[in-house]
């Protein structure tokens, strides 16, 4: 479901513009000595016989994938964010808000042949602690077309403890600017050795973007980070939302989980999201990010506002990196945003730049300028998504 809010801009500006911007006027890190690395783009109308090549070409302009993935665990984080039974119109989630499962097989394929031991696909799904396989069928999806894309290929929802018996514990190195350490299933961890990310290239209504690092926001498990978590563990009830606990900061997670570092500090999205999502980067990194841009839509990361214009689009594009902030800056200029925008700005409107706050911990570059960009130029492929909605201010 929505991860909801309805604190205005004004408000937001009042009671955290002082705070974010002493953040940004203070990096911690030189921007001319923050990690880069490039970023493949490619144009591709369809998920047919097209789109296999074409990713293979990709990782191919990007050193190719064995250095990373040969004798490995790769674990998929792919993005199923709200309900099977949500539709854009009469569009299936594939084809609006979900990673599309012909492209999830096609990255499965490539990655078993550049020699993974195992390939495991996972996600959050939804409001429930129902098998993987069990929630895309919901959506009319064959588990078997995920199953069998290669040998040694398995999934797991990672709302609980899943197959695991214990939780698994990541932190920051930095000490984290919400949380120092998050709590998550063990398919992220012991059986992870490279994590992929991927997402659709989408917008999103409280956090501007929503691309590879804020994908893995996804990770963290209901069971300790929802709306009806347990109080002192984990509990069983994963109905509702994370707005509770991550957006709003209104309750802490199950307390054993680390905490909050700060709990005086704001209690709004748009300042405890942008810093999350580099709290659970930075904790659990990114491998590779994987972006899905071929059919996607506007104005939100899925059809559940009513307050927002919302059309299916077709901008043809994946996009791909080793480094999620140098991918994800790449992705935001497709989309025809400027990575380096100031919070208060769109697509930022009423968040901080996440990115600013990457840049900071020493996670990547997003100027343009310092990324290598291979494949298709972005102005060949740029599809101005703010010009194809309106956010309504009644």
């Amino acid at each position: 479901m929505a991860d909801l809010h309805c604190c205005s801009r004004r408000q937001w500006l009042t009671a955290v513009g002082a705070t974010a911007a002493g953040a940004l006027l203070n990096p911690l890190v030189a921007r001319a000595d923050l990690p880069t690395s490039p970023v493949a783009i490619a144009k591709c109308r369809t998920y047919g016989d097209e789109l296999l090549p074409t990713l293979a070409t990709m990782f191919d302009e990007l050193g190719g994938l064995s250095r990373l993935v040969a004798g490995k665990i790769v674990g998929i984080k792919i993005n199923l964010v709200g309900s099977p039974y949500n539709r854009l119109g009469d569009c299936p989630p594939e084809a609006t808000f979900w990673t599309h499962p012909a492209l999830i097989r096609a990255a499965i394929r490539l990655i078993s042949q550049a020699g993974a031991s195992r390939i495991r696909v996972l996600e959050c799904c939804g409001a429930t602690l129902d098998p993987f396989e069990s929630y895309i069928s919901q959506a009319g999806w064959n588990p078997a077309d995920i199953l069998d894309a290669a040998p040694h290929v398995d999934c797991e929802n990672t709302n609980g403890l899943g197959s695991g018996k214990v939780y698994s514990r990541v932190m920051c190195p930095g000490g984290g600017l919400v949380f120092p350490g998050f709590d998550l299933n063990h398919s992220f961890v012991e059986d992870c050795d490279v994590l992929v990310s991927m997402p659709k290239l989408k917008q999103h209504r409280w956090f501007g973007v929503s691309l590879s690092m804020k994908n893995c926001y996804g990770m963290t498990p209901m069971t300790i980070y929802g709306d009806n978590a347990g109080i002192d563990e984990p509990g069983s009830d994963v109905s509702g939302t994370r707005v509770t606990v991550m957006h709003d900061g209104d309750r802490a997670p199950s307390l054993t989980a680390p905490q909050e570092v700060n709990p005086n500090s704001p209690r709004y999205g748009g300042y405890r999201l942008p810093r999350i999502i580099n709290d659970v980067v930075s904790a659990r990194p990114i491998h590779l990010a994987i972006i899905d841009g071929i059919q996607t839509m506007t104005g939100a990361e899925g059809p559940w506002y009513s307050d927002v214009d919302m059309i299916p689009v077709s901008p043809g594009v994946l996009i791909a990196g080793y480094n999620p902030v140098c991918t994800d800056a790449v992705a935001m200029a497709i989309m025809g945003f400027d990575p380096m925008a100031r919070s208060g700005t769109p697509p930022f409107a009423v968040c901080d730049n996440y990115l600013a706050f990457a840049e900071q911990l020493g996670l990547g570059t997003r100027d343009l300028n310092r990324i290598p960009v291979l494949g298709a130029p972005i102005d060949e492929v740029r599809f101005d998504f703010s010009a194809r909605h309106r956010v309504s201010r009644h």
